[in-house]
């Protein structure tokens, strides 16, 4: 067996020219991207991207955030656009946060997600945000010399009050699109005279664009239907005063109901454990079973709430269908080509109850 040695395999391809190797850079001279924002334009789109803060020199001196736009008649004609717009390479391979403006989100993602999946550089690991009501650019520039990157982040991690409970990337919006039909994805808006970037519910899409959103008690009922904990504080008066308390964890349990083996209706079981927060004096048990009654009805309405908009949409973007197939195969083969129409008109029921850990 004929053996080449590495080295002169590598001398070999040098002398005569070919390397399948990159082109080395420094990195100094290269503005590594972390945000980007798509609009649509009238000539196709437009890109916003930024850079988040930068270090030079040996001390690791800090520099403004580098945002750049260009436009172009497609996504890949913006991205070499934009490389005309700095003195260093552009490089996309670190962007992990996508914006999408309004106007783009109507008339459809998939274009978007289709070419993070083909570029090398790019991929569909960035976490994905719709901008309500304006222009991503306006998002991303609303960071100034700071970048709009760490507020992202904070919104992406922080689980507290008022942050997004469900954050999504751009590959779990295209799967969602592809198999589902729909999906839903956090959306943001710009607030305020100095307009910094705040949680606005939730966008809901088909294959050909934007459906609606979903804010206040819809919203923390999607995120209830999705099996997720939601982002709030429920206070009641109840026995001893008022009582404040947080949901922990989130059960939810889909379930088809058949007859002659079709689908007639949907079953949710909701199982909420939370937690007390605020008291003046621990419950007594009379009191702490007529707290958890309470949160459940509160629950329940906002669940509700949730049902009702995605259904008047025939959109099922939380997998109920799909999910509760798992234990029905062949009902849900028969329904999952029309299950658009057919959960529009379904019947659903929920039972929902809570447990309160003190």
């Amino acid at each position: 067996m004929r053996r080449i040695w590495l080295p002169a395999l590598c001398a070999g391809l040098l002398l005569t020219g070919c390397s399948g190797l990159p082109a080395a850079r420094e990195m100094g001279d290269m503005a590594l991207l972390r945000t980007m924002g798509v609009d649509a334009a009238p000539a196709g789109v437009e890109l916003t991207v930024s850079t988040g803060p930068r270090a030079r020199g040996l001390q690791g001196e800090g520099t403004p955030a580098l945002t750049l736009s260009a436009g172009g008649e497609s996504l890949s004609a913006a991205c070499l656009a934009l490389q005309g717009r700095s003195d260093s390479y552009v490089f996309f391979g670190y962007v992990d946060q996508l914006l999408l403006g309004e106007e783009l989100v109507r008339s459809g993602v998939l274009p978007v997600l289709d070419y993070f999946a083909r570029d090398t550089e790019l991929g569909l690991g960035a976490q994905l945000w719709l901008v309500r009501g304006d222009t991503a650019r306006a998002a991303v520039e609303s960071g100034g010399e700071q970048g709009v990157e760490g507020r992202l982040s904070t919104l992406r991690t922080d689980g507290k009050l008022g942050a997004a409970a469900i954050t999504r990337t751009a590959g779990e919006l295209c799967t969602d699109l592809l198999e589902l039909g729909c999906a839903y994805a956090p959306a943001l808006s710009l607030e305020g005279e100095d307009p910094a970037l705040g949680e606005r519910g939730y966008g809901v899409l088909d294959e050909s664009g934007l459906l609606g959103y979903l804010d206040g008690a819809a919203a923390r009922g999607l995120e209830l239907l999705a099996g997720r904990v939601p982002a709030q504080v429920l206070t009641a008066g109840v026995g001893e005063g008022q009582i404040s308390a947080r949901p922990l964890g989130v059960s939810l349990e889909p379930e088809l109901v058949l007859q002659a083996g079709e689908i007639t209706g949907l079953d949710l079981d909701c199982r909420v454990e939370m937690g007390l927060t605020e008291y003046r004096q621990a419950p007594s048990p009379e009191a702490l079973e007529a707290l958890q009654e309470e949160l459940a009805r509160r629950l329940l309405v906002q669940m509700e709430a949730a049902l009702e908009q995605l259904q008047a949409w025939g959109a099922d973007c939380a997998g109920l269908g799909a999910r509760a197939g798992l234990s029905c195969p062949g009902a849900w083969r028969r329904a999952e080509g029309i299950w658009a129409d057919r959960f529009a008109g379904l019947e659903v029921r929920v039972d929902l109850r809570v447990t309160i850990h003190q």
